[in-house]
């Protein structure tokens, strides 16, 4: 089954690593041009020569800080310039801060809101007027399968996903009669920069040992790589998702106990 997305213009915020840059990768394999959002210019450079070998696309950067309303909205007029429009919207910068709940100061939770919720909030807001005039869009919310299922310990991480899931559901609502779909994609275990960074603390042993042990407990027996999240979020990105709006879709080896 073949993606083509020749023509369409995608925005991925948190786009020069990880799952982020592997879901900008498949798009542009794919035939889209894609703008990178993040905060450090010499990340997101290195992002797009990556991206240059295999790119059918074009690949644009722009630095950004997505927790700032003034940067998001310089951010997209740089888009707009470059590419004339939007037609997709990865929603994907965050982070994964937890702690008890204790111990969570108003700083805390309101920095991980202005990541998580209002930095989706303020650049879908900008966006959803051309999609709605153009009667095509996308726009994917990279959330985390606590926001279905949170623990303890789990905040301010997983109110901050649950927020992301109510916003998906009324945006896809608004959305469907004008052929704007909007989804959320939930990360189980899935190969990114954090696990690198906490295998570095984490002692003696080889980094595929550390992904081995962290596999043993999820069903299909090892952790998601990022390259296989960016083919679920490509799909919906596509013509062929046209019917599948207002829909949460878990890539986490059946890890969470919620479908």
């Amino acid at each position: 089954m073949e993606v083509n997305l020749a023509g369409r213009v995608a925005v991925v915020t948190g786009g020069s690593k990880g799952i982020g840059l592997a879901i900008a990768s498949r798009l542009v394999q794919s035939g889209a041009d894609v703008a990178l959002l993040a905060r450090r210019r010499e990340v997101l450079e290195a992002a797009r020569d990556a991206l240059a070998s295999h790119a059918k696309g074009r690949v644009h950067i722009f630095p950004c800080d997505v927790t700032q309303a003034d940067e998001i909205a310089s951010a997209y007029r740089g888009v707009m310039q470059a590419c004339g429009h939007v037609d997709i919207v990865v929603n994907n910068a965050g982070t994964s801060q937890t702690g008890p709940f204790a111990s969570i100061t108003d700083e805390v939770w309101q920095a991980d809101l202005d990541l998580k919720l209002f930095a989706a909030i303020r650049l879908t807001r900008l966006v959803w007027p051309q999609m709605v005039e153009r009667r095509w869009g996308r726009v994917i919310n990279v959330l985390n399968i606590g926001a279905k299922a949170p623990k303890a310990g789990s905040a301010p991480t997983a109110v901050s996903r649950a927020a992301g899931m109510a916003l998906t559901k009324v945006l896809a609502g608004e959305g469907a009669p004008h052929n704007v779909l909007v989804n959320s994609l939930h990360v189980g275990l899935i190969e990114s920069d954090q696990w690198v960074r906490r295998h570095a603390d984490s002692g003696p042993g080889s980094y595929e040992e550390f992904l081995a042990d962290m596999g043993k407990g999820i069903p299909l027996g090892r952790v998601g790589t990022a390259e296989e999240f960016a083919n679920v979020a490509c799909f919906l990105a596509s013509d062929l998702a046209s019917y599948v709006t207002g829909t949460s879709i878990n890539v986490d080896g059946n890890l969470s106990p919620v479908m």
